[in-house]
């Protein structure tokens, strides 16, 4: 069973509402931060991930969990007729839309505010759906995942760029070590958020990755699940079919 991943403050709200509220508040120094506190390593990541939905050759991508839409933007590339990244944090996609206006990208990428437990699209409506960096965000995984599962294409690609726990030493020793105290003292001296960067370290120690993960897919219905661990584990790529 997935554990539950708790928001990063005891609040009386939820932790959708806790996550929107988190990401509106970083949201115009998002970018920045995700470089520094990756070491720029994000970006080979999102290109291996564009390099996957590529060769499938979609006309329409969904980018879940967009954020200011850097994977959306790279989308392009694919040669995509269509391409849609959706947010819960309005804050976020009024970064991305920037971003794609001045790429010159309006006509083929469309940021949308919603909810991914609940997409805003019929069944069977996109080539390829991505996610990075966001399933761990979901409230509930698996619901959010048979959103996904729906929302693709018989045939369709589903491929998750997601933070994972390295296993081997000293990769785990460094990797605890940095989450646990580097990277929240970073956040607090970047964004003034330390909260919101120890609750993006706690969340990633919850998520079920590698095989577990691998499993929940399966068990929502994909096939030819597989997981292609980055960067000594502290990052995995996960591709699967509907």
């Amino acid at each position: 069973m997935a554990k539950k991943i708790t928001p990063y403050k005891e609040s009386e709200l939820g932790k959708k509402a806790q996550v929107r509220q988190m990401f509106d508040t970083i949201s115009e120094r998002y970018d920045g931060l995700n470089r520094v506190i990756s070491f720029g390593i994000d970006v080979k990541w999102r290109k291996k991930v564009v390099k996957l939905v590529a060769a499938a050759k979609p006309d329409t991508i969904l980018d879940i969990a967009t954020g200011t839409g850097d994977l959306a933007i790279q989308m392009a590339s694919t040669g995509a007729k269509r391409i849609v990244g959706l947010d819960i944090s309005p804050g976020m996609l009024e970064v991305g839309k920037k971003k794609v206006s001045s790429r010159s990208l309006n006509e083929t990428v469309e940021m949308v505010v919603g909810d991914s437990e609940d997409l805003p699209f019929e069944a069977d409506s996109f080539d390829a759906v991505t996610v990075a960096f966001g399933v761990r965000n979901f409230e509930d995984l698996e619901k959010g995942l048979s959103e996904i599962y729906r929302v693709l294409k018989p045939g369709g690609t589903f491929v998750v760029l997601e933070t994972s726990v390295p296993t081997k030493a000293p990769y785990l020793q460094g990797y605890r070590a940095y989450t646990r105290y580097l990277l929240p003292a970073m956040g607090k001296l970047l964004s003034r958020d330390r909260d919101a960067y120890a609750y993006l370290s706690e969340s990633a120690a919850a998520f079920p990755h590698g095989q577990a993960f691998n499993n929940i897919l399966e068990k929502i219905g994909f096939i030819g699940v597989e997981n292609k661990p980055q960067t000594f584990g502290v990052a995995s790529i996960y591709v699967a079919t509907k």
